[in-house]
């Protein structure tokens, strides 16, 4: 039995941060009927990469019901209402609004279900002068500051991934469970507002306090880190580049007795302090790639892990489809069994979860004869 067996989730969702949210609710077992207009969640075409799917939206929607809507249509509309009157959790992304303009507003939907949870996720929020604007992942990253401390020290850069609307898809879903335990004591439920931007705006608070209170400018440092060195990306003698960290005293002294072999640099004014070592970087980092490209690989990490300093390889994709500490799940497209990574928790007791990623509609006959006995 799955944690939330019997839990009944509505989502009027497209593209990513919803969808991430009612992912992890299908998960873990509850019933995710995805609401979609006749052409679809628009996240189904942003690529054809997995046997013929959108590697976005099968990462996201298995597991769920798809059922077509036209909230337009009136007997559609009785059929939703309906259903939303027997969920648990509503969850929306539509556009600041839009909802509420087509009668599925959240409060409006928590009269007509007492119980009921819902989840707003927007761009900006549901107020203040941003409400309106359109708040695609690359746009919020520029506009919390992300992309400033992203990148080289040449240029600002994109994080490669959607970590906005992944963010805010995370916080949807601890919100929801936070307030499902809330209804296990109260019987009543609550209404969740999200933004892709507070989520960032929130991971953004160490760069925030240095800058308003440390008075410092933070900088790019790409693989670097702006407060610690030695810490950044080292070319070996096969060409993998290895990332080291080093934290303490007992790091760097075992860093340049049993890893370079130059336990002369231990008490070299230029590095016998972190401060020092951060100020001199460069010189330092000169030194250590010398060093590094004498050796493969392997050699390298065995004498690195041996001493307990901290490092990793800088993988490719390809690479990480081979890392061993990779977990993968497995899920149906139509006939088809894929391979992808696996949820981040793991619940002692409870299986990897196989579920099928649905077609445009592909539940809607069923869902409408349940609800309305068709």
């Amino acid at each position: 039995m799955k944690t939330l067996d019997g839990i009944l989730v509505v989502s009027l969702e497209q593209a990513v941060a919803a969808p991430y949210c009612s992912l992890r609710l299908a998960e873990a077992g509850a019933r995710v009927i995805k609401i979609e207009r006749k052409e679809g969640d628009f996240a189904r075409y942003y690529d054809k990469d997995v046997k013929g799917n959108s590697a976005y939206f099968v990462w996201l929607n298995r597991g769920k019901e798809s059922l077509v809507i036209d909230i337009k249509n009136i007997d559609d509309m009785k059929l939703l209402k309906k259903i939303i009157s027997n969920a648990d959790i509503y969850i929306q992304n539509l556009a600041p609004g839009a909802a509420e303009r087509a009668g599925l507003g959240s409060k409006e939907m928590r009269v007509l279900n007492k119980k009921l949870i819902t989840c707003d996720i927007s761009g900006y929020g549901q107020n203040g002068p941003y409400r309106d604007m359109k708040a695609y992942d690359l746009l919020v990253q520029a506009e919390t500051g992300l992309c400033s401390v992203t990148g080289t020290e040449e240029e600002e850069g994109r994080v490669g991934v959607s970590v906005c609307d992944i963010a805010c898809g995370m916080n949807a879903h601890a919100s929801i469970l936070q307030a499902l335990y809330n209804r296990e004591k109260t019987g009543k439920g609550k209404g969740i507002e999200v933004s892709l931007f507070d989520g960032m705006a929130d991971w953004m608070n160490v760069p925030y306090l240095q800058t308003v209170y440390g008075k410092r400018s933070v900088k790019r440092v790409g693989l670097s880190h702006p407060s610690i060195a030695p810490y950044g990306a080292f070319k070996s003698k096969c060409g993998k580049r290895i990332l080291i960290s080093i934290q303490n005293e007992r790091e760097w002294v075992q860093l340049c007795s049993s890893v370079l072999m130059l336990e002369h640099l231990v008490k070299d004014k230029r590095f016998n302090k972190p401060t020092n070592r951060v100020k001199n970087r460069k010189e330092l980092d000169r030194i250590i790639s010398i060093e590094f490209l004498k050796f493969d690989k392997d050699i390298l990490l065995k004498r690195l892990r041996d001493q307990k300093i901290a490092c990793g390889v800088l993988n490719s994709i390809q690479d990480l489809e081979q890392h061993p500490q990779l977990r993968k799940v497995k899920c149906l497209i139509g006939n088809d069994e894929i391979e992808l990574i696996a949820s981040p928790s793991i619940i002692i007791g409870e299986e990897n979860y196989i579920g099928e990623v649905p077609d445009i509609g592909s539940n809607s006959e069923d869902i409408r004869i349940e609800f309305n006995g068709e």
